[in-house]
């Protein structure tokens, strides 16, 4: 089972011991890659195979076994390999046929207050903490690499990286409009309030993926804004770049340094870049920019957190799930489930 994978990969070990591989650093980097994540898959080949032989055992063991007890433990045993078994293969078809082949890129998040004023700015903080705690409990790494925030808390802007194994491939399906439906914490009245905020996830883009020439940018430096300590608005190290043919900006200004705040805005444009050329090329496809945002209004939602009736309801799959604090702490891994559950169940159709 798999044989081709097998030749691929034992291919792939023989590129790598190729010394002149050495010279040709994009290409390094490519078949490296590409070697780290077949031998993952590698690794679930040989569990399977093991499951497979521990299998034909037991299935004798049901047909000739003439002991009931016996008999009996063997047929469980049965039940159990053939879950697992079935279990490795869709993990193996996963990894070597993804739902979309970004899956696999660390991820780029945007996250912007829409609707409802300063409390849709809350709930954007609220979201930015949920995903950070996500990233916790997945040892997923987080970077925030610009911000824009309000005095009560709230954020009108987040952008961060997420980098880890299956970053974009796990956060994909949190890109659109989320609605909540509580009392703010501003009004005095107890009335329930309903506001939004967008979500953009793109798959982060490397050199490799996106070349940018320098002839076709413009950087601009300005003084940072917010924490970060003696240098703000004092150095210009806040930088802003324009991309000339297709007018993308860009800024970053939550860094140390002006060379680190370029280097995080260039990874912020190639993504989006990226993000663009697989929307002009897969439109229907791709998580597409435009259309995980749609302009915030409460009509585009892809979500409902409902703070009055503890729940939380997914549209897209019309599901919903309680223990809404459980979830705003991180606990997001049963709500992503069914959503790629669902995105296989709609692959299969096709």
């Amino acid at each position: 089972m798999f044989e081709s994978t097998k030749e691929k990969f034992a291919k792939i070990e023989q590129e790598l011991s190729n010394p002149q591989l050495a010279s040709q650093a994009s290409e390094m980097i490519k078949i490296s890659r590409e070697h780290a994540s077949l031998r993952e898959v590698m690794e679930m080949i040989t569990a399977l195979e093991k499951n497979q032989a521990q299998l034909a055992d037991s299935r004798e063991m049901v047909e000739n076994e003439k002991d009931p007890e016996l008999k009996a433990m063997a047929s469980e045993d049965l039940e159990l390999l053939e879950k697992e078994g079935a279990r490795l293969i869709e993990a193996i078809e996963d990894e070597l046929h993804p739902a979309n082949p970004n899956d696999k890129k660390n991820a780029i998040m945007e996250i912007r207050g829409g609707a409802g004023g300063d409390e849709s700015a809350l709930f954007a903080g609220d979201l930015l903490r949920m995903y950070s705690r996500f990233c916790e409990r997945q040892n997923l790494k987080m970077e925030l690499l610009d911000s824009s925030l309000i005095g009560i808390g709230g954020v009108k802007e987040a952008i961060f990286s997420v980098t880890g194994k299956n970053a974009y491939g796990l956060l994909k399906y949190e890109a659109g409009t989320h609605r909540v439906q509580r009392v703010p914490e501003t009004e005095k009245q107890g009335r329930v309030h309903t506001s939004t905020a967008t979500v953009v996830v793109l798959p982060e883009a490397e050199e490799i993926d996106i070349e940018i020439k320098a002839g076709d940018i413009r950087v601009d430096t300005f003084c940072s804004s917010g924490p970060g300590g003696q240098s703000v608005n004092t150095t210009y190290s806040a930088i802003r770049i324009l991309h000339i043919p297709t007018g993308t900006i860009v800024s970053c200004q939550d860094q140390k340094s002006q060379h680190q705040n370029k280097e995080k805005a260039m990874q912020v444009l190639r993504s989006r870049l990226l993000a663009k050329q697989e929307e002009e090329r897969q439109a229907s496809e791709t998580a597409l920019r435009k259309t995980q945002v749609g302009g915030g209004d409460r009509s585009e939602k892809i979500r409902t957190y409902n703070f009055p009736q503890d729940r939380i309801t997914d549209h897209r799959i019309s599901q919903s799930w309680h223990s809404i604090n459980r979830i705003m702490d991180g606990e997001l891994d049963e709500i992503l489930a069914a959503l790629k559950q669902a995105e296989r169940d709609e692959l299969k159709k096709q």
